[in-house]
């Protein structure tokens, strides 16, 4: 172990390549998250529901339906998908975008998913090198990444990756890993109950929901990993990166304003990007503010 130690310290290229790969095959499985995921909510949910008001499931289906089965098949043809046409980027490459059996084109969305999963992850290797705080940043990276695309499709952050993330990021506080403990603490309820107030204030004035509670946990999220002094800037960043899109989205795209836009995306953007850079970005806004 020290060996490896000290050959991914002295060769940090090395280590981001093979985190790369790593990204890669992990993307491939955030793929599969991001679609069964809220599936099995959706389940457990009408399963809770009839069992509280004592209806009869007919619906209910023995066949276990998870994050490992049902193996994966094309949705087309039902096809069962073999390993070697499982291969990250590559075998959709090798498919030309196609299932093998029926031909019907394969959503780009999954290999640009499975890339983005690489790239990132490559990113923060190069980043924090050979360190604790890489393997910790890793895990948020790609939930964060599971929980941004499950939010697009769904306006829905699931507590089942942003709580457990909430209490890991506390934990690490204990040995210092990104922040310290005191910082954390204040973070993960200032996180909170900031957008929580907003959420209060918007409703009373408009009568509407302006954001969803899930949005709440995921800046409190950030506020337990990195510390409350970093929540101005992650609200500030996600706000005006949510700002730009959503009005390029009404005026080009002309999506309709009053179908609400998931939050989680923009607020998951600036809270990697505050684990990244946040210091030298803090830094850059003092100085051009002169402060």
């Amino acid at each position: 172990m020290h060996e490896l130690h000290l050959i991914f310290q002295s060769s940090p290229e090395l280590l981001t390549i093979l985190v790369l790969i790593i990204g890669l095959l992990v993307g491939s499985f955030l793929n599969v998250v991001i679609y069964r995921l809220p599936v099995m909510m959706d389940i457990g949910w009408k399963k809770e529901c009839k069992e509280f008001l004592d209806i009869e499931d007919t619906e209910s289906n023995d066949e276990a339906f998870n994050l490992m089965v049902p193996l994966s098949r094309c949705p087309s043809c039902s096809s069962a998908i073999k390993p070697h046409q499982n291969i990250p980027v590559f075998s959709y490459l090798f498919l030309k975008g196609k299932c093998s059996n029926c031909k019907t084109h394969i959503a780009l969305r999954y290999p640009l998913i499975e890339a983005f999963t690489g790239i990132t992850s490559a990113i923060v290797a190069f980043h924090f090198g050979y360190t604790v705080e890489m393997g910790f940043a890793l895990l948020l990276t790609w939930s964060l990444i599971a929980l941004s695309f499950i939010d697009i499709d769904h306006q829905l952050l699931p507590d089942s990756i942003t709580l457990p993330l909430l209490w890991l990021g506390l934990f690490l506080s204990l040995f210092s890993v990104y922040t310290d403990t005191y910082s954390s603490i204040i973070g993960a309820i200032a996180g909170y109950l900031s957008l929580w107030t907003v959420y209060q204030l918007f409703k009373l004035a408009t009568g509407k929901e302006g954001m969803g509670f899930g949005d709440f946990k995921l800046l409190s999220l950030f506020g337990a990993w990195l510390g409350w002094e970093y929540l101005p800037l992650i609200i500030l960043l996600s706000s005006l990166v949510g700002a730009v899109i959503g009005v390029f989205m009404i005026i080009f795209i002309k999506k309709d304003r009053n179908i609400p836009i998931p939050f989680g995306p923009y607020l998951a953007a600036a809270g990697w990007l505050a684990l990244l850079w946040g210091d030298k970005i803090n830094a850059l806004y003092l100085n051009t503010m002169g402060l």
